[in-house]
């Protein structure tokens, strides 16, 4: 009797392990990674938005480094010159200083701001565009699922040169 309870619990163990296992026709997951951050760094069209604003943005830096170097100019001069003033004169050049100091720093944070948002807008074209050929790589090769940045990844699942490739 232990015998054939113990014969029907090993039959029932076996089936039920049948049961679950995959189909052998089921192929693995295709798994790929990309690198966000090569993407952003070495991609044709990352290189050219960095281009793109460093010439949008390259007058209005030449403008705020001329200012700064002629209020840093004129600051010396005071430096010198300052003990030699009147005390009407002293006072009216310090105040005058330190408004043109005030404007200056609104400008150069107008300007970082400035900037900072038109980069934003130029990563967020680049990723965009990223999304759509990894997408498209996906549906063409069959790939099952693609992630974006990992802890690891082998360069077996690595596609981002494949993606390098298709952005240019």
């Amino acid at each position: 009797m232990r015998a054939a309870v113990a014969a029907a619990a090993t039959a029932a163990v076996a089936a039920s392990g049948a049961a679950f296992a995959a189909p052998a026709t089921e192929a693995a997951p295709r798994i790929g990674v990309v690198s966000l951050e090569r993407i952003l760094h070495d991609s044709a069209p990352a290189k050219a938005a960095l281009e793109k604003l460093q010439k949008e943005f390259a007058r209005r830096q030449a403008d705020i480094e001329k200012q700064q170097a002629a209020f840093k100019t004129r600051a010396e001069n005071f430096r010198k010159n300052g003990p030699a003033m009147s005390q009407t004169q002293r006072l009216s050049e310090q105040r005058d200083l330190a408004e043109e100091e005030r404007s200056l720093a609104r400008a150069e944070r107008a300007f970082r701001e400035e900037r900072a948002q038109r980069q934003n807008e130029e990563i967020q074209i680049v990723i965009a565009r990223a999304n759509q050929v990894i997408q498209d790589i996906a549906r063409k090769e069959n790939y099952d699922l693609i992630v974006q940045e990992a802890v690891y990844a082998s360069p077996r699942v690595d596609i981002t040169s494949k993606v390098l490739k298709a952005l240019k």
